[in-house]
This record gives structure tokens, sequence and C-alpha cells, in this order.
């Protein structure tokens, strides 16, 4: 578990490659030029040919039109993008895209935010998604509960786990600072903890240090978020995972998340 941090600031987290794939660093006027061109290619996409693979490449196209039009704050539009595309990235059994494009019906900020970024953590969680994505998913679900919830604290648990199962050795240290700040900064405010003995303490108190209890807590907070409204049968995904997936993957049928 983390050592609990000084009060400066963590360097903030880098993009995952594929987040950075999906975002333009150019000024105003370059995104909007991106934006027509991709815009284009999506308006003369054909799909007589072959419709599943047209339809994933449509997908493919909204996801980067949605970064894009996030970015310019087209919230509308990217929400009419990332939305769909979801659907047909679980079809497609690509599972990192479709935790991205939930997470961007999140920052969307329309009614189905909320169990959109649930979604998005069960399934940056159940699969080995990037560790870069699956954080700041997570990040989000911290920003969504209240200060004394317990709900941030298994997230921010969760993530760290997470990055200590999946990162590589060149951007390990990087990451798990930030999942470790995020645990810091959720001790402080769940219970004005500021020493190292205290968030000791505290991560025992609330079982931070054992992943077959804190998983298990995750799906509760999914649950909440999401209610009764799956965008797809988490149970058949479930029953559906691979036997040689990396061990010590999280597993939604071993864990519960």
């Amino acid at each position: 578990m983390a050592r609990l941090p000084d009060n400066k600031q963590p360097e903030p987290l880098k993009l995952s490659d594929a987040e950075r794939r999906l975002m333009d660093s150019g000024d105003h006027s370059d995104r909007e030029l991106r934006l027509h061109r991709l815009l284009l290619q999506y308006e003369q996409l054909n799909d007589r040919s072959d419709a599943a693979r047209a339809g994933l490449r449509r997908a493919e196209l909204s996801l980067e039109i949605a970064g894009l039009l996030l970015d310019l704050d087209d919230k509308d539009t990217a929400w009419n993008h990332a939305r769909p595309s979801v659907d047909v990235f679980i079809e497609q059994q690509r599972f990192e895209d479709a935790a991205m494009a939930a997470q961007y019906v999140y920052l969307c900020g329309k009614d189905d935010a909320i169990c959109a970024i649930g979604q998005a953590a069960w399934l940056a969680v159940t699969y080995p998604v990037n560790p870069h994505l699956t954080a700041n998913i997570l990040d989000h679900i911290i920003d969504e509960t209240p200060d004394n919830s317990d709900g941030a604290a298994v997230a921010a648990a969760t993530a760290h786990y997470v990055a200590d199962l999946r990162c590589v050795d060149s951007d390990q240290e990087q990451i798990k600072l930030f999942t470790g700040s995020m645990l810091a900064r959720v001790a402080r405010r769940h219970s004005n903890v500021e020493a190292q003995e205290q968030f000791e303490r505290w991560v025992k108190v609330l079982e931070l240090d054992d992943p077959e209890k804190f998983l298990v807590r995750l799906r509760n907070v999914v649950d909440v978020l999401v209610q009764d409204d799956w965008w797809f049968d988490r149970e058949a995904l479930s029953k559906a995972i691979p036997d040689d997936q990396p061990h010590g993957e999280p597993r939604t049928d071993e864990s519960g998340t």
C-alpha cells in the first residue's frame, strides 16, 4: 500500500497512448480542422460491402470525434458520437475503447453521466485496460462521491492495486505516484489523515490492503452508480472472460467487480 506523500502535488498523469491518440495538442483552429476531416470520413463511410467492419470503423471515428468535440466544449454533439460507440465496442470486444467511450459519455455531463462512469469503471477493472485510463476513470468516481464516503477510498485503493498489477517498468513510478496521491487525498478528506501512522491505520480500518475485500466493495459502488441502467450484459461478459487472463487481474467472476 502507498505511503502518505507530502503536500506537494504530483505531476499530472500522462495520457495513455490511446488517450493521446484521440487528443489534439494544437490550437483551436487545428482541432476544428481535424474534426472537419474526421466528420468527412465518417459521412463518406459506406457500410454496404461489410456492415460489421464499417460499423467498427464508424465507432473508431466517433471516439476520435467525441474527444475533439469535448475539447471544443460541444458536449451535446460529443454525446451523440460517444454513446452509440460504446455498444459497438462491446459487441466487438474492444473493451478498452468501450471504457474510454463510456468515460466520454460521463464527461458530456448529461443525465446518464453517473451510470456511464460506473460502467466505464466496471470495464476498466474487469479487463486489462491501460492503467492510466483505469486510474483516470476511478478518479472521476472519487470526484462524484461525498468526502466521508468509503466508496472514494475503495476507488482509490483499486486504482493503486491495478497500477501495481499492470504497469510496466517505464511508467510504474509515475502512475503509482499518481494513484498513491489519490489515496492520500481521499484519506485527508475522509478522515483528516495527515501522518503516515494515521494513514496506515486508516488503510487497515477500511481494509484497503485486502483486494478480495475492496474489489467486492467496488462492485457495490458501481451498482449504486449504474442502478438498473446497464448498457451491456455484464454477467454474460464475466462468463466469457478467458481462463488465460493475466494472473492477478481483477476478475468479475471471482471478485464481483
